[in-house]
């Protein structure tokens, strides 16, 4: 496979082992949301037929990441409007062009783009139904994709919740098809229409190995859409295509030097749960696709499509010998010529019945079998994609498969608030999002009494923006046994990090686009923190938890409220608990400044506090207009723009409390809190806020050497107060939600 190491190739691609070293191979809803609009800135070789699978629902996706435009294609009014118009459909969000083929270079040679029609007589979509051998590799280097491809045809439901069926390339014919795609948690319907690049009237990607049939040329250029263009799939493991079919997590598993003691066991029961699996040898690294002695390719992805305890009969002795089927992605002679290979003496031994059991052919076809002795020492590499419960049918589990248990979360590390990175940098690993997992029962067939669960960090956006620099960051996580005395802190702090040691972590960090482990753990609770392995790396994630037993996830983040403020401020603050000769002179400039009125505007109070403070280090430059504004807009109830002498007083009153608390955590007077700090900062003056909340403060307020100034910090005070009393005003009885009209909602935000 053109993949892992052309995926981790270059000057700082390294990996990272956990120690640091390199290593060569409601409430919360409500305020966040107002925040955040703050910002200005197979089991034979027959083709399997078409069963309805009208009532079928699949998710659009409203995401952050680059495909928003995607959202409104919608393939069945495109389908119409076409029909109505007697065109064919041209899409202008991925077009025949150069830029859909590659983004770092112009291509080589003059490709035209064609319509099957154009390309052959009587073109089908389905010609006979689907099979692994539809799956043929053209001159893209994604022979990945082609293996997950095979492995997908093997599996009916999983296939056509990918193709549906209700694409034709006869039937309400209008040059437009849709394929469904994966993406971090929700499934994706991407729309495109059939003109494919070909070379002198052939194509040049992937194709079917019968010349009329199409859906998997259109499959291949659904799934460049969704990465950008073709290129994007260059390099890549056959487990991320696996996933993004099926919504699975997958994981990776070192042959040479690490084959776990029990691998058949792991592959017999992914068999049982339906994964899907692919396998590779370490490519050569002056040869592309090198063909060993045996006849295997190297840096090559085929995918492993069947695993059997296999009758032997010799004169001399009998038993059962564990076999495996593999299957290359080009379909054709390259097959693995040792024992058990096509026609070789082995298959003597086995009785005819057995054969017709195994649906065994001797066709040129890229399909083989070998014993699993010789796989573990011919490949290099073996991944599996384990299913999420959702893709197992009812008719499935009625056949003996198994469903795994899933918890999945998604996750953000923002820049000076939950990007802390790896436990090197134990000063700001804690500020990292932190998953509490409950493991209660065994699993049935474990004689330890241990749980089987694998862990999955997944980094989302990155490969469809590669064309803008962006490459996976290098990922990992720990995993920490807790108690419940524990989980009375909501994050863990620090001095949990420093005294205790982790019970499980993934074996590496690493730049994929995901890391996943597989681990035997007691029963328990535990505590699963991802990270970056800087600090300050931004990016989305997912983490799912798979378990053979049931299990329960939660995000160990505090709850969104207001607490007591911190004892080391009150005492200490004069200001802050009773009068001071600062805060009598500044009543005294209110009266003076207010006039007959009585009250100060926002420029008016813009002059109050700039001349009080003028000789204070913090804040000599002087309070912004927008904080001013909000400060009345937090204490002026009848909304006239202005603040009396009673809502001055207490504005005073919080000012001090505020300052107290910048000063507390300003140790070294620069005027400056670093944004890790906020969180804590917050909670000393009473206000007690999620990871979501953090991060939309963060993103608003803090700068890019990831400090908060004074005027920021007074300005993310005011603004949480004034959200959180609109709600508590809204919320009498305490029971955590609010009811707000359209015009409630749109005044009080807008003046807030």
């Amino acid at each position: 496979m053109d993949e892992l190491k052309g995926l981790l190739g270059g000057a700082g691609r390294q990996l990272f082992d956990a120690a640091g070293q390199a290593i060569t191979s409601a409430a919360t809803e409500y305020i966040g949301n107002v925040i955040n609009e703050m910002f200005v800135k197979k089991e034979t070789d027959t083709k399997r037929f078409l069963p309805s699978i009208k009532n079928m629902k699949v998710l659009g996706e409203r995401s952050s990441g680059g495909r928003s435009a995607f959202d409104v294609q919608d393939f069945y009014q495109i389908r119409q409007q076409c029909l109505e118009n007697g065109s064919l459909f041209e899409d202008p969000e991925f077009p025949a062009t150069a830029s859909s083929l590659m983004y770092s270079k112009r291509p080589d040679r003059h490709y035209e783009w064609l319509r099957p029609h154009e390309i052959c007589d009587a073109p089908e979509f389905f010609v006979e139904g689907f099979s692994r051998f539809d799956v043929q590799q053209g001159e893209l280097g994604d022979c990945w994709l082609l293996a997950a491809c095979a492995n997908l045809t093997q599996d009916q439901k999983m296939f056509l919740r990918v193709v549906p069926e209700d694409n034709s390339l006869e039937e309400n014919y209008a040059g437009v098809c849709h394929f469904r795609f994966w993406q971090y948690g929700k499934w994706v319907d991407v729309v495109i229409d059939d003109r494919l690049p070909t070379y002198r009237g052939q194509l040049i990607y992937m194709r079917s190995s019968e010349q009329n049939e199409f859906w998997s040329a259109l499959l291949e250029k659904a799934y460049a859409k969704l990465h950008g263009s073709y290129e994007s799939l260059r390099g890549g493991t056959t487990c991320e295509a696996m996933e993004d079919f099926t919504g699975g997590v997958a994981e990776m598993y070192d042959l040479k030097d690490q084959t776990p003691p029990n691998l058949f066991e792991i592959i017999e029961k992914g068999f049982k749960r339906n994964s899907m699996f692919g396998c590779s040898i370490e490519a050569d690294p002056h040869v592309l696709e090198a063909e060993t002695p045996e006849g295997l390719i190297r840096g090559h992805a085929y995918s492993i499509t069947k695993i059997q305890l296999v009758d032997i009969e010799t004169p001399g002795r009998s038993g059962k010998i564990p076999l495996i089927r593999l299957r290359n992605p080009w379909g054709n002679e390259a097959e693995w010529n040792g024992p058990w290979s096509d026609k070789s003496a082995e298959w003597r031994y086995i009785p005819d019945e057995q054969k017709q059991e195994l649906g065994l052919n001797f066709d040129h076809d890229g399909e083989f079998w070998m014993s699993y002795r010789d796989f573990t020492r011919y490949f290099d590499r073996m991944e599996i994609c384990n299913l999420s419960p959702d893709s197992l049918s009812d008719d499935v589990l009625s056949r003996g498969k198994i469903r795994w248990e899933m918890s999945m979360f998604e996750g953000e590390w923002a820049i000076g608030s939950t990007a802390g990175g790896c436990r090197n940098y134990l000063d700001t690993f804690w500020h990292n999002p932190q998953y509490v997992i409950r493991l209660e029962d065994p699993d049935e067939d474990d004689e330890e009494g241990n749980c089987t669960v694998i862990i999955a960090l997944l980094q989302k956006n990155r490969r469809s923006r590669r064309n803008m620099g962006v490459e996976c960051l290098t990922i990992g996580f720990a995993v920490y046994r807790v108690s419940e005395r524990d989980l009375a802190q909501k994050p863990l702090k620090m001095n949990f990090f420093k005294y205790n040691a982790s019970a499980a972590r993934s074996p590496a960090f690493i730049n994929l686009r995901e890391v996943s482990c597989r681990f035997k753990l007691p029963p328990g609770t535990y505590v699963i923190v991802p990270s970056t392995f800087e600090p300050n790396e931004e990016g989305e994630f997912i983490i799912r938890v798979f378990s053979e037993t049931a299990n329960s996830m939660m995000e160990n983040d505090e709850h969104v409220g207001i607490g007591d403020i911190d004892d080391r401020i009150a005492p200490e603050d004069p200001g802050f608990t009773q009068p001071s000769p600062q805060r009598q002179a500044m009543e005294r400039l209110f009266l003076d400044v207010a006039g007959e009125d009585g009250e100060v505007d926002w420029v008016e109070l813009k002059r109050i506090l700039d001349h009080s403070f003028r000789d204070d280090n913090i804040s000599a430059e002087g309070f912004s207009k927008d904080v001013c504004r909000a400060m009345v807009a937090m204490l002026d109830v009848d909304h006239t723009g202005k603040l009396g002498f009673d809502e001055f007083q207490q504005l005073l009153t919080d000012i001090a409390k505020w300052k107290a608390v910048f000063k507390l955590y300003d140790t070294e007077g620069t005027g400056r809190l670093s944004a890790f700090q906020l969180r804590e900062a917050l909670n000393s003056a009473g206000y007690h806020l999620n990871n979501r909340i953090l991060n939309a403060l963060v993103h608003r307020y803090g700068s890019r050497s990831g400090t908060i100034p004074f005027d920021d910090f007074i300005m993310c005070a005011v603004k949480i107060k004034t959200m959180i009393e609109i709600f508590r005003e809204r919320d009498p009885d305490g029971s955590n939600q609010a009811t707000f009209s359209m015009d409630d909602w749109v005044e009080k935000t807008l003046y807030s």
